[in-house]
């Protein structure tokens, strides 16, 4: 394992937005980038970017001792490593959570004394306690818009650039989940209860299979600039909706949304379907930010080039 990760630098993946994708991405991550001997594994990305969901697809059955449902173990385990007879062999910590609670030198060597009684630590926000360690993970995953997997050597990546790219690339992400969300809304039901999800940088992909759907892009364009133009409030409801001006809508990730649709930048569709003649689908795409028309066309002119290949 160690020795086929030795020349990784750096990996992307887009985050996805919904739960049960998040999930498959974590232990598709796990398989291809853990080994068995990371002891330290540090996590890097805004609260709402989906960090605790990759989380449980990286390691089932690990307790977080904080979730997204304000649910925090107290006392915390990290912090009494010899409290009982059966410890456990993996420890979770959200640095920025507990330094409310707890000062980071004490926090920094918890995590040092319990790597140097052979347990595996995670630690969320890991960019924040890394210059008191003084050592860097041995896997660091930082989750934006992207998600960036890296196995540090002594000449970095740092922690810091890691943070750099995610927190940047982060409302990008929230912008489009919230355009997506607000484009469901105009879509038929017939379309919506057939339609699967998927991703473009800056934007969204919504994949309908085998028949064209017969609604007015362009028309749904207007409409979804109208709700964002009425800057309308987005609140998590639950674990399976959200509130959009009041209104419930079904949504497979929440709490990745921007606060009010008019935080929503530049938005623009691309006003025709691009047929996807390997998976026989068709597509309707989106994207948000100061050049979303531009990365449109790009999009359109590059599956353009792929239009003579059928399977």
């Amino acid at each position: 394992m160690q020795e086929r990760q030795a020349n990784h630098i750096l990996s992307s993946y887009f985050a996805p937005r919904g739960h049960n994708r998040m999930y498959a991405l974590g232990m598709q991550l796990a398989q291809l980038y853990l080994s068995p001997f990371d002891k330290l594994i540090g996590i890097i990305g805004e609260a709402g970017s989906g960090k605790s969901a990759l989380l449980r697809g990286m390691f089932p059955g690990l307790e977080l001792t904080n979730d997204d449902d304000g649910v925090y173990v107290r006392p915390l385990p990290l912090l009494e490593l010899d409290s009982g007879f059966c410890t456990p062999h993996t420890y979770h910590v959200d640095i920025r959570f507990e330094n409310g609670f707890t000062q980071m030198s004490v926090l920094a060597d918890a995590i040092e004394e319990a790597l140097q009684k052979g347990k595996r630590v995670i630690v969320e926000h890991f960019d924040l306690v890394y210059p008191l360690l003084g050592f860097n993970a041995n896997l660091l995953v930082g989750v934006g818009e992207q998600i960036l997997i890296s196995r540090p050597t002594i000449f970095g990546p740092e922690p810091k650039e890691i943070h750099d790219k995610v927190y940047d690339s982060l409302p990008y992400r929230l912008m489009a989940h919230t355009a997506e969300d607000l484009c469901e809304l105009c879509i038929p039901a017939d379309d919506m209860a057939r339609c699967v999800h998927d991703d473009v940088k800056h934007g969204f992909v919504i994949a309908f299979p085998e028949t064209k759907p017969d609604f007015d892009i362009s028309e749904m364009e207007k409409q979804v600039n109208e709700m964002i133009c009425a800057n309308l409030p987005i609140t998590y409801a639950d674990n399976h909706h959200v509130s959009i001006g009041g209104k419930l809508h079904p949504c497979t990730g929440p709490r990745i949304h921007v606060t009010h649709t008019g935080q929503i930048e530049n938005f623009h569709l691309l006003h025709h379907f691009i047929y996807d003649a390997f998976r026989r689908r068709y597509l309707l795409v989106g994207c948000v930010g100061e050049d979303a028309e531009k990365n449109l066309q790009m999009l359109d002119a590059q599956q353009q080039k792929q239009s003579s290949l059928t399977i």
